[in-house]
């Protein structure tokens, strides 16, 4: 049985606009307190559930900060991986046609299909290491 996709409430819209009004990764919990300061009533929960919804859909990209929180910034276009200063914070996204190679040969290896992966390389941008 197939379902079409439902549409947004209002709430949820509230949630997907207020990410993409952003360049840089944000927590759910700053993305809340900047609805909240802008009038909007959406709740936490209503926030958590929107951002996995949209991670899920391939819609944002989400990163682990060093504390283990979840960041989610609106997704600028289709598969990619990610550098990110690990003092600034700044984050490149970047093509990984090796990692493409390499995650599907060794999925093949084990008898594994359709698979999928995420690849954070940390480390720190230039303009951290010249602030050094």
């Amino acid at each position: 049985m197939t379902t079409t996709p439902r549409r947004p409430t209002r709430q949820q819209a509230l949630v997907a606009d207020a990410l993409a009004g952003g360049g840089e990764f944000t927590s759910a919990q700053d993305l809340h307190a900047r609805l909240r300061a802008d009038g909007s009533t959406v709740g936490l929960a209503t926030v958590y559930r929107t951002l996995q919804n949209l991670a899920a859909d391939g819609a944002v990209d989400v990163l682990r900060t060093d504390d283990g929180e979840a960041v989610y910034r609106r997704c600028s276009r289709g598969h990619h991986h990610h550098l990110v200063c690990r003092h600034c914070g700044r984050t490149v996204e970047v093509e990984g046609p090796a990692v493409e190679r390499w995650a599907a040969a060794v999925s093949a290896e084990h008898g594994f299909t359709d698979p999928e992966h995420t690849v954070e390389i940390v480390g720190t941008c230039s303009d951290c290491t010249a602030r050094a």
